[in-house]
């Protein structure tokens, strides 16, 4: 019997996430191969009245071509595919595979050439400015075993995490937003943590199941030289091929002029990718409330209960601060008392402690409240 779950996640996807509409050109991308959702989200599509187009990919076949990259090809497949994604009115990228270290011996200039072509010229020129779309991933046995569960537990936890009530969420969400809206100041402590910085006149955003499932943050950026202090990672933090831990930022005037971690060389060597790497291109606030320990999948962690992400490199377009850089990479902070708990200020005002919100216009943002 077919996973009903699985076609009420399509029909999320395709009617709120994306909100598909009679004669709009949609194209479902797939890394890892899940035919039982890709078929569904064909399906939903049809019955939306739009046009689906599927690209099916794999995570393997991917580091073949990687491994003996050249950036004339990959302009070649960046061209191919931007033809491609310029005709389509919303996108779908659904990921899925069997080992998260897939990609850990791939050589970082042969990465960059894939960030600066297929990356760059498809996905962030045209992809995330030009059309409506949503990245998630799907339950798999690597999945489960990085959540330290079971496969059937894994898609419990999933299905309740991707299908919970998107629109009460957004509802929620709009006071946090307001408020970072007048906000100057913010102020981060935790446990060898304690860092400074504006995001006055810098938009904040609510994502409430639109571009990310599962999702739940709102994020803005930090005026670009605004940043200074210390800051020290709680979260194990997976980027091209290599887990990082224990990542120790020090900032001055928005830039990072210290960084250490279980691969010191190796992290200075990512942020040493370009100009805007050591600068910040996001700051946002986590909420979901189904999602309370890190898995190593940025989608899923990025969005914990009780944390924030503070993310070197790429800005986005909504909450502009001028930062350019090839890597945009989320790092997770985690506040609640098990992780060593931590307080968010925003013009010195204590507005969450230990992971919950403190003040009554934000409350409805607790987990107790969102699920």
């Amino acid at each position: 019997m077919k996973d009903p779950r699985i076609q009420q996640l399509a029909k999320n996807l395709i009617q709120y996430s994306v909100k598909l509409q009679k004669g709009e050109k949609i194209l479902i991308e797939n890394f890892g191969l899940q035919k039982e959702l890709v078929t569904a989200l064909v399906k939903e599509a049809y019955e939306a009245g739009g046009l689906p187009f599927v690209s099916l990919k794999d995570h393997t076949v991917d580091r073949s071509l990687l491994m003996g990259a050249s950036e004339e090809q990959y302009e070649l497949i960046a061209q191919f595919e931007a033809n491609v994604m310029k005709e389509m009115d919303a996108y779908i990228g659904l990921r899925a595979g069997d080992n998260i270290f897939e990609q850990s011996d791939v050589p970082a200039e042969k990465m960059k050439i894939q960030g600066d072509t297929v990356g760059k010229k498809v996905h962030r020129e045209i992809r995330v400015p030009k059309t409506k779309w949503v990245v998630l991933r799907y339950p798999t046995e690597s999945m489960a075993q990085l959540s330290k569960m079971s496969k059937e537990a894994f898609e419990d936890f999933y299905f309740n995490v991707c299908n919970l009530d998107y629109g009460k969420m957004n509802k929620a969400m709009d006071s946090l937003v307001e408020l970072m809206n007048k906000t100057d100041k913010v102020q981060l402590i935790g446990k060898d943590t304690n860092l400074t910085f504006s995001i006055k006149d810098i938009p904040a955003v609510k994502c409430a199941g639109e571009m990310n499932i599962p999702d739940g943050e709102v994020f803005t950026a930090p005026v670009r030289d605004s940043v200074n202090g210390v800051i020290t990672y709680n979260t194990p933090s997976p980027y091209q091929g290599f887990t990082f831990e224990n990542v120790k930022l020090t900032f001055e005037n928005g830039k990072i002029v210290d960084a250490t971690a279980n691969d010191t060389e190796r992290i200075n060597h990512i942020f040493d990718t370009d100009e805007g790497a050591r600068f910040v291109g996001e700051f946002a606030i986590g909420v979901n409330p189904y999602i309370q320990h890190p898995m190593q999948d940025i989608l899923f962690d990025e969005k914990i209960d009780g944390s924030f992400h503070f993310t070197p490199g790429e800005c986005y377009e909504e909450a502009y601060n001028g930062n350019h850089s090839n890597i945009h990479w989320d790092m997770v902070m985690i506040q609640r008392p098990e992780y060593g708990g931590g307080e968010i200020y925003f013009d010195d005002m204590l507005i969450r402690k230990d992971g919950r919100f403190v003040i009554k216009e934000l409350e409805a943002l607790n987990p107790e409240n969102l699920k």
